[in-house]
């Protein structure tokens, strides 16, 4: 029968000094260690965060300016280009999960879309590609301060006004097309009502690009799956490489191209 100890009994009943202090210490220890943890990101957490929503954009525009390169040194890539990134540009918009393969392979053959036109547009004018590229910087830099400072805002009224006008230009963009591939002459592309409608279009693009920027914001503030930053990324991507083809043509028409 194994014999009680009194000290231990009597320590147990009431607690000692020295065993409390251990208690706390240990305590103090593992809160210390839990502050000196570093904050959990989107990998430790699945939730969507700005630095990790940043980094997929990066990897997308890096793809994209890749395959620029390559449809700057062969333009009749641009054909593929249009064709693919078309196709998984609608696939990517109404697939209900994002996938990060397939707004990679978006970004790719946006890339040769991109490059291509590039080649051609600065063969005409010299120079007007780095023209294009500062202004669309210039663009999403200044909106991008804007939204962020608090002074542009996604409302539901401006979202339905950017609807009608987005359905208007696409008819608009059809109607020229029809045109052009018909006659020949892009009539309704050219002298300063070219440049009204260029105008108009990128400051539609500025909206799209407060649109991508609210939706990174509310699934950051709402905790959303870190997937969707793929989803933000493939929005934006969209929305710059339209800018720039926008600003491309504007500096071209200006320049009597």
């Amino acid at each position: 029968m194994a014999t009680s100890n009194p000290a231990f009994s009597r320590n147990a009943a009431f607690g000692a000094p020295g065993a409390v202090a251990s208690s706390k210490a240990l305590s103090n220890t593992e809160l210390q260690a839990m502050y000196d943890q570093p904050s959990a990101g989107s990998k430790n957490t699945d939730r969507m965060t700005y630095e990790d929503t940043i980094t997929k954009t990066g990897i997308g525009f890096a793809v994209l300016l890749v395959t620029a390169a390559i449809g700057w040194m062969f333009p009749i890539l641009i054909i593929p280009g249009v064709v693919a990134g078309l196709v998984l540009g609608l696939v990517n918009t109404f697939k209900k999960e994002p996938s990060a393969p397939l707004i990679l392979l978006f970004a790719a053959a946006q890339g040769l879309f991109v490059g291509g036109i590039s080649n051609i547009f600065n063969t005409q004018s010299e120079g007007i590609v780095v023209q294009a590229v500062l202004a669309t910087l210039v663009v999403v830099g200044v909106t991008l301060a804007l939204f962020r400072s608090g002074k542009i805002r996604a409302s539901k009224k401006a979202t339905k006004i950017f609807i009608i006008a987005m359905v208007g230009y696409g008819v608009f963009q059809l109607i020229n097309l029809g045109l052009v591939v018909f006659t020949g002459a892009d009539t309704m592309r050219s002298g300063w009502v070219g440049v009204a409608i260029g105008l108009l279009a990128v400051v539609m693009a500025a909206y799209s690009l407060v649109l991508d920027f609210d939706f990174v914001q509310k699934g950051v503030n709402n905790g959303i799956p870190s997937k969707y930053g793929w989803s933000a990324a493939f929005g934006i991507i969209l929305t710059v490489v339209w800018l720039y083809i926008e600003l491309l043509r504007i500096f071209s028409i200006l320049r009597g191209d």
